[in-house]
């Protein structure tokens, strides 16, 4: 299988990724191996091997397969995935697990479909941006271990001390939703990661975003809003809206955002727009 190359973050899993690679080395001898030092690295490799690669696996978590999937953004190149973050979001939404043996059945295969992507102020993203809380959250947890528990911890501790973000529409249609928020989300698909459903009514390849608008909500509240988003229950009520749109502008007192669980300041105004059925992904 000479037409297909893996990215590995080497700094995914805890660095355990030898077991994966020493897997794939045995069945597709053939196939071209990179192991990614820095996001530059990996987007120099994708350019050098554009022309003779068809499939580009990227072996990592969510900013991995952000840092891919840029690249193939409008090519006829298909994106792979083997997750190996820590919420390994996009990679629920899509259906890839770390089964190596189906993995390789569908590199075989070689069956696709077109997606949706979007940008923030023209910065790329594939699975749920944010800003607000989740923004100050992922801040915070980069500079931790990382894994579910940290990140769990971090968001306890970011709660109680976060004040609320007022973000204004600078569309007429829109500034009924003019207000106070926790958080703002822009959902490609419909999970953070860890099956946390932010969004349960997403779809990659609508041609629309949806955008969850999260007050602050008294502390009583945490255990049912998690719940319901853990079970895909999420509904509009009085601490939580959505807009769907292919594409927004506005205006919001905080740079703390994230796009696809990395970590990134952005100043206002934001513009947000859809990239309808700009990558090609592989499918079962």
């Amino acid at each position: 299988m000479q037409n297909v190359a893996f990215i590995i973050n080497p700094f995914s899993s805890h660095g355990n990724y030898q077991p994966f690679l020493q897997e794939i080395e045995k069945q597709l001898p053939n196939a071209l191996i990179y192991i990614s030092q820095s996001i530059q690295g990996t987007q120099d490799f994708i350019e050098d091997h554009k022309e003779e690669i068809e499939i580009f696996v990227a072996v990592g978590g969510d900013g991995t397969i952000s840092t891919v999937a840029q690249m193939l953004v409008g090519t006829d190149r298909i994106l792979a995935i083997f997750p190996m973050g820590s919420g390994n979001g996009f990679a629920n939404e899509t259906h890839f697990n770390k089964n190596i043996q189906q993995l390789i059945l569908k590199l075989k295969s070689k069956k696709s479909q077109t997606i949706d992507t979007f940008t923030v102020n023209g910065r790329f993203s594939i699975n749920v941006a944010g800003v607000g809380f989740d923004g100050a959250v992922i801040e915070a947890f980069e500079k931790t271990s990382r894994g579910f528990k940290n990140y769990i911890k971090v968001s306890l501790q970011t709660f109680f001390k976060y004040k609320p973000i007022h973000i204004r529409f600078l569309d007429e249609k829109y500034q009924k939703h003019n207000g106070k928020y926790l958080m703002l989300n822009v959902a490609n698909t419909r999970q953070f990661g860890n099956n946390a459903y932010i969004a349960p009514q997403a779809s990659h390849s609508d041609g629309l975003l949806e955008l969850a608008l999260v007050k602050k909500f008294p502390f009583s509240h945490a255990p049912s809003f998690a719940y319901r988003m853990f079970t895909k229950k999420l509904i509009p009520n009085r601490y939580l809206d959505y807009i769907s749109t292919d594409e927004i502008q506005f205006e919001v007192d905080s740079q703390l955002w994230h796009l696809d669980g990395e970590f990134n300041k952005i100043t206002s105004p934001v513009h947000v727009k859809i990239q309808p059925r700009s990558l090609t992904i592989l499918v079962s």
